[in-house]
């Protein structure tokens, strides 16, 4: 069965069922009424008592009729039409005071059916907990650009170096962005849903030998540009700058991540000491780019982050931290290629609702094109870029 067909089966037939049970009632009230004014004018009553139920059913019969008809009429005519304007003068005003986190648990909850799982596309879909009314807890980026440069070290390793770009849809209340660098795949997975502040990024360095390396390289080479509201209420914007991250101590972890405090959902609660070897969180004062003024919020974001990555890996790829409506995103493979290394080809490879992709084709670095997004892009979905050595 399709998932269309299942929610019509779940909302519509019980309301079609009640709509024909009012209907029945409606027109038996009417029938009822009709037949105590044909008994009223056919029947000639010859005793006292035969004369009482006459005047009774001559009393009666406007009720039945009534009552009959004006269910028919709300039933058949005005149910549609008072609902569609109740919605359209209550919804707005009544939404401005909802939590958009109860809201859509409550919806999913009557769709997927009950399930912690729910959380996790709520907190995606949202990008937050949504536990303030018109979404003040929430990070969602309406103009978001992405680039993607691949710069060739030697024969074993490149530069992965990625530049984002987020116009925030309303201002984040924040003076601090938050780096996780992990080499582990169940982190990788996990710190998106785990993480509770507003900003922040997720890098993923697959080769465990490169981790440390890479982790140094990302803690050196990281440039960000912020636009934000000072303390006097003006917008300002602040050119790329490199600010040395400080290193958050593994004790500290947990004011980071959930799962360091308890378990989410089948994850267990983890340890700090099982990942001091395969995860680093950095945290950024941004008011430290912000020429001498005090940041009060965030409206934009850009981080031009650099990491040591294997060549040999053969993929690399960008997934969105937060809810984010993607134009397109670029790629640069052109200096990649270094001595002794056979020429490479790539093919891209998006993982999301939709994108203007050509057919899965695997093209020489100066043939790689941009990728068309035009959608939202939800955490968990992104770009990977492949490539193999050049096949004739």
């Amino acid at each position: 069965m399709e998932r269309g067909g299942g929610v019509e089966v779940v909302t519509a037939q019980p309301r079609e069922r009640k709509h024909r049970r009012a209907v029945v009632v409606a027109v038996f009230l009417v029938v009822v009424a009709a037949a105590d004014v044909v008994a009223v004018l056919l029947w000639h009553p010859t005793s006292p008592e035969d004369e009482l139920l006459h005047q009774v059913l001559l009393v009666a019969w406007p009720l039945p009729a009534f009552v009959g008809l004006l269910i028919g009429a709300y039933e058949l005519f005005l149910h549609h039409r008072l609902v569609a304007e109740l919605s359209r003068i209550a919804s707005p005003s009544i939404m401005e005071h909802l939590l958009p986190g109860e809201v859509l648990k409550a919806f999913l909850s009557s769709i997927y059916g009950a399930n912690e799982a729910n959380h996790d596309i709520v907190s995606g879909l949202l990008g937050g907990e949504g536990v303030r009314p018109r979404g003040g807890d929430l990070t969602i980026s309406t103009n978001t650009t992405i680039k993607i440069e691949l710069e060739g070290i030697d024969t074993k390793a490149y530069h992965l170096i990625i530049t984002q770009s987020y116009q925030f849809r309303q201002q984040i209340p924040v003076d601090r962005f938050v780096i996780f660098a992990t080499s582990s795949v169940l982190l990788r997975d996990t710190i998106n849903a785990a993480c509770r502040y507003p900003l922040f990024e997720l890098f993923f360095i697959p080769d465990q030998s490169l981790f440390l390396d890479s982790v140094d390289d990302l803690q050196n080479a990281t440039k960000i540009a912020i636009d934000y509201i000072d303390h006097d209420g003006n917008r300002r914007s602040a050119e790329p700058s490199q600010i040395p991250p400080v290193e958050v101590r593994f004790d500290q972890w947990s004011n980071y991540l959930t799962f360091f405090r308890e378990a989410m959902g089948p994850l267990p609660k983890l340890s700090p000491h099982n990942h001091l070897g395969d995860l680093r969180i950095f945290e950024c004062d941004l008011s430290g780019i912000a020429d001498d003024h005090v940041v009060r919020a965030i409206c934009g974001l850009t981080i031009n982050a650099r990491m040591l990555q294997n060549t040999d890996d053969g993929f690399c790829y960008w997934q969105a931290p937060y809810p984010s409506y993607v134009e397109r995103i670029s790629f640069d493979a052109t200096r990649l290629a270094v001595e002794l290394v056979p020429e490479q080809e790539f093919t891209v490879m998006p993982f999301t609702f939709r994108s203007n992709t050509l057919p899965a084709q695997w093209l020489s670095a100066e043939d790689l094109e941009d990728l068309l997004v035009r959608s939202w892009v939800l955490p968990g979905h992104g770009v990977a870029l492949l490539w193999r050595e050049m096949r004739n």
